[in-house]
């Protein structure tokens, strides 16, 4: 690998400017991707938070799906909110499509609806759940990484990580979770 590790965030659609800040801090390079090009280029995924069936529409839209299924079995993955839905192995509420990366099961606007985001404090940080998905089942080799309310919200099999939260938004560079993601790309090298 690189001296500086390429973190590319899926650029199709959600909040995705918002962790260059988080990524540089950790010493890694930002990239937002659009195209297999772009994949092919970056060491590791971030998907971000933002509405996940959007995000599903435009992956098909543009037949990004075969090419990021190639990506994301060869690099690490973190999914944020809509990225962790995208990352599951069951979604529902409703029941839509995904990667199946991780051996989870979420529920989508588990916390409720807007009205019902919040802020909260994870290791110390301040996060934010918005529309927050809720991780209802997952299989024995699936890592909790931090819980709130006696509920996983931040999770990892292998190289493949997900949290309900949103991280990026918070101004105090980097997060911990970026800083654990960058430095686990690193040590997939």
């Amino acid at each position: 690998m690189k001296q500086k590790p390429i973190i590319g965030v899926l650029a199709l659609q959600g909040a995705v400017e918002l962790h260059k800040a988080h990524i540089e801090a950790c010493g890694a390079s930002f990239i937002a991707v659009k195209t297999p090009a772009q994949f092919a280029s970056v060491d590791a995924f971030i998907l971000p938070g933002g509405e996940s069936t959007t995000m599903l529409k435009l992956i098909e839209r543009f037949n990004l799906w075969d090419v990021l299924v190639e990506q994301f079995s060869k690099k690490p993955v973190w999914g944020i909110c809509a990225g962790s839905i995208l990352m599951a192995q069951s979604v529902t509420n409703p029941t839509q499509k995904s990667f199946g990366l991780l051996p989870i099961t979420i529920q989508r606007n588990g916390y409720g609806r807007q009205l019902e985001s919040h802020h909260a404090q994870i290791q110390g940080y301040e996060v934010s759940f918005i529309r927050a998905p809720v991780i209802t089942k997952l299989d024995d080799n699936v890592e909790i990484l931090a819980e709130y309310d006696a509920t996983p919200v931040w999770v990892q099999t292998g190289n493949k990580i997900a949290s309900t939260f949103h991280p990026e938004l918070t101004k105090q560079y980097p997060s911990p979770m970026h800083k654990y993601f960058v430095d686990l790309v690193k040590k997939n090298a």
